[in-house]
């Protein structure tokens, strides 16, 4: 198959004519056929035999945006084998076949039904086919094709990043790149002009140039000023077709911003400001804020104050507020009315970022002049000197004996009468008085160095005619020292040597101390005491450093014979006046062994260690030890034996409250029973007790044989016997527990008509209950079974 073509009504259909003819005079050549139809054959024969084909194609060109009412033609495929007969049918598929394409079945031509957009799609791949109208039979293998969409001028440039915001320094130089726009075309860069596109700017060309071909945007003037405009609009325009006539564009919005930069000095609106200020205002106060402007932003106004003069520097200081930029001028130190009422401060602001390419503008600093006005105030009395007093006194001064005199005085006045008084909150021992006239410090009570050294005391001054204004001021007073003190020996007063100390050997060396301070320095001699100027064992040695040395005189020492000695040392400071003290040092005279090293120093000690050793008391006192805890564990034992035996007892004396109880007719009833008899129960005779008295089990059956036949009284002394027995053999008993036991002892007349109650007599009774049972019950009911259980034993063995 091959393309034949056709004239065109159109001319752009009769130039895509001539392309393609073109291509079609370019492709006659022999090529291998894959596959080939004989004649009269409706079989393929696969062969490589080199045939010679008619033509050779593989694109068509179709142009972008047809806008014709008929369909566009795109190109023709024939076969060889086509004989002009009919009985060839062509079909096309691929992309866009039926739809966009189509094909005349008979004649092969292609047209375009569609309107085409290069910029949506570029070519579309098709293949083409020839087959036998009958048969439905291919006569040729199937062949591909393409067919490009020619590109035509159809789409503007466009900025798709816009619109764009740049920024550049103020001051910058002619030709700073500020920043690059950059715009696009839809069309084919590879055909023609149409995506070539150069860069113009439309508003905004006084200040910023654009380069045509990168789009790069630069200054175009060195004297932007922020603070004159600090932003530009511009409008840059694309154009295609390399800016030829014809050619589409498109613009966009470019907003430059002018940054800040450091080109302007601080300046003080004013040239001088004006505060007030009272001189009893506190150090630290403020007195007033002044600021200096800048044109500049940000970190570029950001300024420093300083104090330039040096009065004003002395007196007032000035620091930067960070939030407003203000100068805080504040008082550094007190102002004083009567000696200046006004100060002239001079105040300098200094920019800190200061941009070393703008020095050439100027001075980047400004000055102004701050007056401050000092009012006066009545203040309190000052004292000379202002920062507080020494003085010094010997201490053995006598009473009312002059320190030192204090003097205060009243600022805002001469001649204004000052008092004077002691805060004892710091003298409360009340050492020191002070005239409240004069201020003249005298002593009240008798000084000692010793004792302390130094006393503080507060002096208060006031108006005399306004005690409100007062103030006060520290007195520090030194206590100069005399010698009133003997040195004395340093302790330990305790020396010791050995028993077979050699002559002239240094046993011990004694040191002195004294109280007193004198100014020179301390100075001690030492010597022995008269009473010891006869001693033959020991000698002085005066090592002239305020020590001494005591050394042997003889070899031999028995403490035996003697273990102790005692050396009088006389020791004399170096005055004024000179004062001296006798000290006594102790000699103990001990064993040592073959080193020297002391054993004992005691003569008892000394014949007790050739008896018993050192392990020998150890062993002794051991023993000691555990005969006193095997004591004392006899004894915890024995307590607690005790305890338990002393429960028991405590349990059966409780269940021995025996309680008979007599039946009445009540309070109201007086005719059952005679109440004289009652009243005079505890009311016995006084008789002679005998040793012994019944047993208690046999007192009721007693008293019943002791009744007075003719009705007369009982004798009760029996009783009284009896009762004062039981006590004394209670009070005897150790086993007692400590607790009473009350027992209440009944007496029935023999003429009652009420026969007993109480279960005694139930022993001599014949009844044949058994009351075995009842030592089954514990040990409450234990005396209960013992009146029972001894009768019933009896009559059972007889």
């Amino acid at each position: 198959m091959a393309p034949h073509w056709r004239g065109g009504a159109q001319l752009l259909a009769v130039t895509l004519g001539i392309l393609q003819c073109c291509g079609w005079l370019s492709g006659q050549t022999v090529r291998t056929s894959v596959g080939m139809m004989e004649r009269g054959s409706e079989q393929w024969s696969m062969s490589h035999e080199r045939v010679k084909r008619g033509w050779v194609w593989n694109q068509f060109f179709v142009v972008e945006e047809y806008t014709g009412t008929e369909p566009l033609y795109v190109g023709k495929i024939h076969s060889d084998s086509d004989e002009g007969d009919g009985s060839i049918k062509y079909t096309i598929s691929g992309e866009g076949a039926g739809t966009i394409f189509i094909i005349d079945e008979v004649t092969g031509d292609i047209h375009a039904t569609e309107r085409l957009d290069r910029e949506e799609k570029t070519f579309y791949t098709l293949r083409a086919q020839a087959r036998d109208r009958l048969t439905d039979a291919p006569l040729e293998p199937e062949s591909e094709f393409v067919i490009k969409v020619q590109d035509i001028n159809d789409s503007e440039p466009k900025f798709l990043e816009g619109p764009y915001i740049g920024s550049v320094a103020e001051l910058s130089p002619i030709g700073t790149s500020v920043m690059k726009v950059m715009a696009s075309d839809a069309d084919d860069p590879t055909y023609g002009s149409s995506a070539r596109i150069v860069y113009s700017v439309l508003d905004g060309e006084r200040f910023f140039t654009v380069d045509r071909q990168t789009g790069v945007i630069r200054t175009a003037v060195a004297d932007l000023d922020r603070e004159t405009q600090d932003r530009y609009e511009l409008v840059v325009k694309a154009t295609d077709m390399a800016g030829q006539m014809g050619g589409l564009s498109g613009s966009t919005t470019v907003t430059i911003v002018i940054t800040d930069v450091n080109d302007n000095p601080p300046r003080f609106p004013q040239k001088m400001y004006q505060f007030s200020v009272s001189e009893g205002a506190a150090v630290g106060t403020p007195i007033g804020r002044v600021i200096a402007t800048d044109a500049d932003m940000g970190e570029n106004t950001d300024m420093s104050y300083l104090i330039k003069d040096e009065e004003g520097g002395e007196l007032f200081r000035v620091s930067t507020d960070g939030d407003t930029q203000e100068a805080v001028i504040t008082i550094k130190k007190p102002l004083d009315f009567e000696n200046k009422h006004t100060h002239n401060v001079v105040v300098e602001a200094v920019n800190k970022h200061v941009d070393p390419r703008f020095v050439d503008l100027g001075s980047f600093r400004d000055q102004t002049i701050v007056r401050v006005s000092v009012s006066d105030v009545d203040e309190p009395p000052i004292f000379i000197p202002l920062t507080g007093t020494t003085m010094e006194v010997q201490e053995d001064a006598r009473l009312g004996a002059l320190v030192g005199i204090v003097t205060a005085k009243d600022p805002d006045m001469d001649n204004v009468p000052v008092r004077f008084s002691i805060d004892r909150s710091t003298d409360q021992e009340q050492i020191f008085n002070i005239d409240p006239v004069t201020g003249a410090i005298t002593l009240g009570k008798i000084l000692d160095r010793e004792t302390a050294g130094w006393h503080n005391i507060t002096v208060k001054a006031v108006e005399a005619d306004n005690q409100s204004m007062a103030s006060q001021t520290a007195v520090s007073i030194r206590i100069l020292d005399v010698n009133d003190n003997p040195p004395e020996l340093a302790t330990p007063y305790e020396a010791s040597i050995c028993e077979d100390a050699k002559p002239g050997q240094l046993i011990h060396t004694i040191s002195v101390v004294d109280r007193d301070e004198p100014q020179s320095g301390h100075r001690f001699y030492f010597t022995l005491a008269p009473e010891a100027s006869n001693n033959r064992h020991f000698t002085l040695w005066d090592i002239k450093d305020n020590t001494a040395g005591i050394r042997t005189q003889r070899s031999g020492f028995n403490r035996q014979e003697q273990n102790v000695y005692l050396l009088p040392i006389l020791v004399v400071d170096s005055g004024p006046p000179a004062l001296s003290s006798t000290g006594t040092l102790t000699i103990h005279v001990c064993g040592c062994d073959t080193d020297g090293a002391i054993q004992s120093c005691n003569a008892t000690a000394y014949v007790m260690s050739a008896a018993l050793s050192p392990g020998a008391l150890i062993a002794l006192l051991v023993c000691i030890l555990i005969l006193i805890v095997l004591v004392l564990l006899i004894l915890t034992l024995k307590r607690h034996r005790k305890g338990q035996r002393m429960s028991e007892d405590e349990e059966d004396m409780r269940d021995n409250v025996i309680k008979y109880n007599d039946e009445g007719g009540g309070e109201q009833d007086t005719q059952a029973y005679d109440m004289s008899a009652l009243r005079s129960l505890y009311d016995f005779p006084e008789v002679k007790s005998s040793d012994s008295g019944p047993d208690l089990r046999s007192v009721p059956q007693w008293i019943q044989n002791r009744v007075v036949g003719d009705g007369g009284p009982a004798d009760f002394s029996v009783f009284k016997g009896y009762i004062r027995k039981k006590v004394e053999q209670a009070d005897a008993d150790l086993s007692v527990p400590p607790y009473d036991s009350f027992q209440t002892y009944a007496f029935e007349g023999s003429s009652s008509p009420a026969l007993s109650l109480s279960s005694i007599r139930t022993l001599s009774t014949t009844s044949e209950q058994d009351f075995s049972y009842l030592s089954d019950w514990g040990p409450r009911f234990r005396q209960l079974a013992g009146y029972y259980a001894p009768a019933q034993a009896e009559e059972e063995g007889s």
